[in-house]
């Protein structure tokens, strides 16, 4: 086996191209290999050929909200792996709406980079 297929899988989705490259480069220098998507068509793509461990998804989205599509995935897909919420929503709205979608978490984007990073090390753990 490659390192590549050795290191949990993440997949981003967010509608923030910036956003995207930012957690991208922070979860890769964490050791994870990070596949983004800036729409649902690309998300559900790219879910379909990696098989990531662990899924972050942002809430506040022009196409869907992100506990929308957690929830989705929870109830009519059957998806097991870890499912965070992220968004600049306040935390205890942030916190009702992951509970809501059988999210496995949330993580706001104001606690920054790093505290994303532990999270998704948490729940990859």
């Amino acid at each position: 086996m490659t390192e590549l297929t050795l290191r949990k899988k993440v997949l981003i989705f967010d509608d923030s191209p910036l956003v995207l490259e930012l957690t991208q480069q922070a979860l890769e220098r964490a050791g994870y290999a990070v596949a983004t998507a800036l729409d649902l068509t690309a998300f559900e793509t790219v879910r379909a050929s990696i098989a990531p461990d662990l899924i972050l998804v942002d809430v506040q989205m022009p196409e869907a909200f992100g506990d929308d599509v957690a929830s989705t995935l929870r109830g009519a897909r059957g998806v097991r792996v870890p499912i965070l919420l992220v968004s600049n929503l306040e935390d205890s709205e942030l916190e009702r709406r992951a509970r809501e979608a059988e999210a496995d978490g949330w993580v706001s984007k104001g606690a920054g980079l790093q505290e994303l990073v532990r999270r998704v090390k948490e729940l990859l753990s």
